[in-house]
């Protein structure tokens, strides 16, 4: 509930200051029609010219933003299917959909920070284990259960990312400044950081690679071709020059290391995350679905009910996609590393490819690294980072995720108001279906899959919001998959529920607690909802009673209702 709202009603007339010219361009409101022009200029149907012989003055566009704080006062009016309304427009208040995933470092550890974020718009707050101590991990949680218990209408969930076994170079006294051409040597032995040569922190490192191969630095800020081996050391000759710092991550292009995917370091930042009632994993360098189903046993065993995503971003986990997304109850495309091990120009396809799999599978999936790299020294945003957010929200990605801009940057908040305003924006131009052909068969077992079609479709077609009580989140799940067009308001009697909840597009998660009359129950959600500003009276609202778990079984099981609120 806790995504910003903002106004996107946009007047402009351009006229020219030249007398010696009579045209005058009209720009009307905009409308959600198919042109390029209509969508970013406001007009609905062609210019026309030669139509007053007076010069009119420039208005500018202007753009509005609701403060955070009041965003759930909005709620979005949609279009007939298939008509050419301009209702988006004449009412332009709308929620995002598009959840943002905010890791939590140094940035943004504080109380005051986390509360910041919430009200710019964080529904997500991740934990970098690869980063800091279970003390300091501890204190986010604590601050963002504090946050939890003491928002009315908000919920943060907490996302914890498992370092994975990654290969870093070692500690260096100072920076080495390497130039092309030159050579250098990494080690496995231990303890090593001179001018040309430097350790590595893992023993198989010389086994792994070859020569020919490219070692690539941070991703590819730096690269090195491999030249030569010995028993304990890699000759390279330096490609890509620059400043080597202290335990910076490597990759071999084309190749992942042998390590497994769970490290013993993992088994212990699981432990403290079952302890401490996380909502969702995000493992790291995940190669296929065994690593998936092992954990999944550990946290039955453990009584533990947190889901997992996988992170897609090691070369060997491409050939097994489908069944470690199966397994897995969502993914990330961690495109850093993924871009580091395979050609760079694979990756859009690859973002493309696993956003496509896991709506038809009914997974949620985030997209991740480098979407505001800039922002981590700059106030303002590239405008190919711009795109890039774009485009992954246009791609149907259930989130976005900020990495080392909320974490270490610094203009955290600014660069979560980037991810909202940008996503809300483009949010308002899709206006045709989102649902994957595919998607009915991930969930052909269940009569829910045909209640969800029906109930966005009957949205869709008369522009309400859906209402949907779950005790397990899997029919609000299942309605964001299919992405209707209005707010789907999930409310919940579990607490739990509710904060996995917050990572799914275009669900609005409440926590409320169930009558054992149905019918009292209704009237109560829809009293709360009207309450808060997010429903008004005389407004319809699609009611949905279905699910693997129905709430209310002296009732009919299975329907869909309209009320009028």
């Amino acid at each position: 509930m806790a995504q910003a709202a903002a106004t996107g009603l946009i007047h402009a007339a351009f006229a020219p200051n030249s007398a010696s010219r009579s045209h005058r361009f009209g720009l009307e409101k905009l409308r959600p029609i198919h042109s390029f022009e209509s969508k970013v200029f406001g007009r609905n149907e062609k210019q026309k010219s030669h139509r007053g012989a007076s010069a009119g003055k420039i208005v500018r566009s202007e753009l509005q933003v609701i403060p955070a704080e009041e965003q759930n006062r909005y709620v979005q009016e949609i279009p007939q299917t298939g008509g050419t309304s301009a209702a988006i427009w004449s009412k332009p208040s709308v929620g995002r959909k598009t959840k943002i995933v905010c890791t939590i470092g140094p940035s943004t550890n504080t109380r005051e920070m986390i509360w910041k974020l919430a009200e710019a718009g964080m529904n997500v707050a991740r934990l970098n284990m690869s980063h800091g101590d279970h003390a300091s991990h501890q204190k986010v949680i604590d601050l963002v259960k504090e946050y939890n218990a003491q928002s009315k209408d908000n919920v943060i969930a907490i996302m914890l990312d498992t370092k994975g076994p990654e290969v870093r170079s070692g500690d260096l006294p100072q920076p080495i400044p390497l130039a092309t051409g030159q050579e250098f040597t990494f080690t496995i032995r231990r303890g090593v950081g001179t001018t040309d040569c430097v350790s590595v922190n893992y023993d198989d490192f010389v086994n792994d690679v070859e020569a020919g191969d490219m070692l690539l630095v941070d991703g590819g800020m730096m690269s090195f071709l491999v030249k030569s081996k010995t028993e304990d050391s890699v000759k390279c000759e330096v490609v890509d020059g620059g400043e080597l710092m202290s335990r910076r991550h490597l990759n071999v292009r084309g190749k992942s290391a042998t390590l497994p995917s769970i490290t013993e370091k993992d088994w212990d930042d699981i432990k403290f995350g079952v302890d401490n009632k996380v909502d969702f994993y995000a493992v790291s360098f995940v190669k296929d679905a065994s690593v998936v189903h092992e954990l999944k046993k550990y946290l039955k065993d453990a009584g533990a009910d947190i889901h997992v995503i996988v992170k897609i971003e090691s070369a060997d986990s491409i050939p097994n996609l489908h069944s470690i997304i199966t397994a897995s109850d969502g993914a990330m495309v961690a495109r850093g590393d993924l871009g580091a091990e395979l050609p760079v120009e694979e990756v859009p396809l690859l973002q493309e490819e696993i956003i496509g799999l896991c709506r038809s599978m009914g997974k949620a999936v985030i997209v991740a690294t480098n979407m505001l790299e800039s922002m981590i020294v700059h106030p303002t945003p590239t405008r190919a980072e711009v795109s890039d957010i774009a485009i992954a929200v246009k791609e149907g990605a259930d989130a976005i995720m900020l990495s080392g801009e909320t974490a270490h940057g610094k203009f955290p908040l600014k660069a979560v108001k980037v991810m909202h305003t940008v996503s809300l924006r483009m949010e308002a131009t899709i206006t045709g279906p989102q649902i994957p052909a595919n998607l009915g068969q991930a969930f052909k077992n269940h009569m829910s899959e045909m209640f969800a079609f029906h109930a966005t479709k009957m949205s869709n077609n008369l522009g309400t919001s859906i209402v949907v009580f779950t005790r397990t989140g899997f029919m609000a799940i299942l309605l964001s998959h299919y992405r209707p067009r209005g707010t789907i308001f999930a409310f919940t009697n579990e607490k739990k529920i509710q904060q996995r909840l917050a990572l799914y597009q275009g669900v609005c998660p409440v926590h409320m607690e169930f009558s054992a009359d149905a019918e009292e129950t209704f009237t109560n959600a829809l009293t709360l909802l009207q309450k808060q500003g997010l429903v008004k009276e005389g407004e319809h609202i699609a009611v949905v009673q279905s699910g693997k778990q129905p709430i209310w079984r002296s009732e009919s099981t299975h329907n869909i209702q309209l009320r009028k609120v």
